[in-house]
This record gives C-alpha cells, sequence and structure tokens, in this order.
C-alpha cells in the first residue's frame, strides 16, 4: 500500500453525476489505465445516551473493499479527541449487541463506490458519494504505490490528478496531512508535520471520515436552510382567508 488523498470534484452545472463518473472513466481509459473492478467505504455514526452528565459519544463504524476481514471505528470521546481502532468483522455484530448505549444514525448512512483504475503506478478509484441512496458528489481516490510518505510524492499525485480531471488542485498539503499541534511525553505543546508520517491504511479511512462528515453538514446546513425560508415565508406572506371579499 502507498500514500492515499482523497479529492472532491466539483459538479459541473448541470451536468448529473453518472455522466461526469462515465466522463472521467473514459478519459482515464484513454489515458491508458485499464479498469481494475468496483470498490465500496461506506461509513455508519452510532451515537451514546448521555449519561450522568458525560458528553455523549460517536462511534464511526466504515467499511473499505480493499480490506474485506476488517472493520474499522473511530470513537469522537465528544471531547474533540478520537481514537482508531481496527478490528475484524465481528465488531459490527458487537454494536448490534449495544443498542440500549449506543443509537445508530440510519438516516446519515453513507458511501462511497464506483470503478477502481489501475495506472501504472497509480490506483484510482472514482467514487459516487450517496446518504440514504441519494447522491452528494464526487470522491476521487488516489494511492501512489510506490510512496510511503507524502510529502516525498506530493507533487507528483498532484499532477496526477490534475492530468486526467483537468481542475487545478491547490499546491499546499490536503487538510488531513496538515502540520498539527500535539502534546509531547512531556506535556508540552509542539508542531507535528503529518505530511512526513509513514502512511497507514487507517489514514485512507480517516480522510473517508473527514469527506463524509463535510458532506453530512452540507445537508444539515441546506436543511436548516430551507426550513428557516420556509418559516419566514410563513410568516411575511399575508393570509388568503377571505381575500376577495368585500
Amino acid at each position: 500500500m502507498g500514500v492515499t488523498v482523497l479529492q472532491p470534484y466539483p459538479l459541473p452545472e448541470g451536468k448529473s453525476g453518472a455522466h461526469i463518473m462515465d466522463h472521467l472513466g473514459k478519459r482515464l481509459l484513454s489515458l491508458g489505465a485499464s479498469h481494475a473492478g468496483q470498490f465500496l467505504v461506506d461509513c455508519e455514526t452510532f451515537i451514546s445516551t448521555p449519561q450522568h452528565g458525560t458528553p455523549a459519544r460517536a462511534v464511526h463504524v466504515l467499511h473499505n473493499s480493499e480490506y474485506p476481514a476488517s472493520t474499522f471505528s473511530i470513537i469522537d470521546n465528544g471531547t474533540g479527541k478520537q481514537v482508531a481502532i481496527v478490528a475484524d468483522n465481528i465488531f459490527d455484530l458487537l454494536m448490534l449487541k449495544m443498542t440500549s448505549i449506543f443509537t445508530s444514525k440510519k438516516q446519515t448512512k453513507i458511501e462511497s463506490r464506483g470503478a477502481r483504475f489501475e495506472y501504472g503506478d497509480f490506483v484510482i478509484k472514482l467514487g459516487s458519494v450517496t446518504m440514504m441512496e441519494h447522491f452528494k458528489g464526487i470522491l476521487i481516490e488516489i494511492e501512489y504505490r510506490p510512496c510511503v510518505t507524502l510529502s516525498y510524492c506530493w507533487e507528483m499525485i498532484r499532477e496526477m490528478l490534475q492530468g486526467f480531471l483537468g481542475i487545478s488542485v491547490a499546491k499546499e498539503y490536503p487538510t488531513y496531512f496538515t502540520t498539527q499541534t500535539i502534546m509531547n511525553a512531556m506535556g508540552q505543546q509542539q508542531l507535528h508535520a503529518k505530511q512526513n508520517d509513514i502512511y497507514e491504511p487507517m489514514d485512507t479511512v480517516k480522510q473517508y471520515l473527514e469527506h463524509f462528515t463535510n458532506y453530512r453538514k452540507h445537508v444539515q446546513l441546506h436543511g436548516s436552510l430551507a426550513s428557516s425560508a420556509a418559516s419566514i415565508s410563513s410568516v411575511m406572506l399575508p393570509s388568503t382567508v377571505g381575500m376577495g371579499r368585500p
């Protein structure tokens, strides 16, 4: 496994997701890439019941078809800290046994699925993101297999993305890899350059969770705006009862 980067693809005005996916697939094939099956990454979130004043915790359970025997879990303890776990598929059964503590937010179950391509040392996946079977966007996954540290190969990945997507990709590292402030063993804050870390499968899963969360927030924001607009309209529009009568 090499370094993997996720890149959202902006949907052009008047174009459907299916049309863009087909266009990008044909573009990859014309460049010399070969079709190498399908892929799927899904995410279901469980929320704990707050007890004795403790904040609710979220458990994000993800699956990646590249690792069919594994279940990835990211636990958010409600204070901004996360704990990542890799387990076998029995973890899914465990979550089903804990319904008295954790409730699944079925309405926010989200996935990215589509075609998988190989092009030299690159593996490229064209993902159609859906939530409750509703299309939400296109997410491109690109892996450069000979590299294990992003800082050594970001420019090559970026050039490949721009070459077949036909869009400009920022020179800066993706947000997931930006330098972070961490606490060292002495309890002191220090800067940590994540782009220099050895890449691991969990890094791909965490990137998917980051993007899935953004898609969910986008839906919630638009839902809130729509509700607000409806409320304002109901207040501002005059009542039609009795209109037209003297």
